[in-house]
């Protein structure tokens, strides 16, 4: 049973990016989401917070980049990233004319 998360919590911020903007036509939105989270939750949080219905979720674990500055190094922090299909004909507001 997975831990519950509050649907609020679980979208951490839209993506918009180059191939996401790609995207956004054929109805798919890509979120960084938090990663507990699972693709009911995720499609659970999208429906809220936007009034839209969710057809399919994919998800993936973005592991962090090794950064160098000089002889130290560190590395960024791994996220989870959702790609959102939504039903045929709606879209969100916030990704359009971005």
């Amino acid at each position: 049973m997975p831990k519950a998360i509050h649907p609020y919590e679980v979208l951490r911020r839209p993506l918009v990016t180059e191939k996401s903007t790609m995207l956004s036509p054929a109805g798919k939105y890509v979120f960084e989401v938090a990663t507990g989270a699972n693709k009911p939750q995720i499609a659970e949080a999208v429906e809220k917070a936007f009034n839209v219905h969710v057809v399919e979720v994919n998800t993936m674990n973005v592991r962090g980049k090794v950064k160098r500055m000089g002889r130290s190094s560190g590395t960024q922090a791994a996220w989870k990233k959702a790609i959102v299909t939504l039903q045929a004909g709606e879209q969100i507001q916030v990704f359009e004319g971005v």
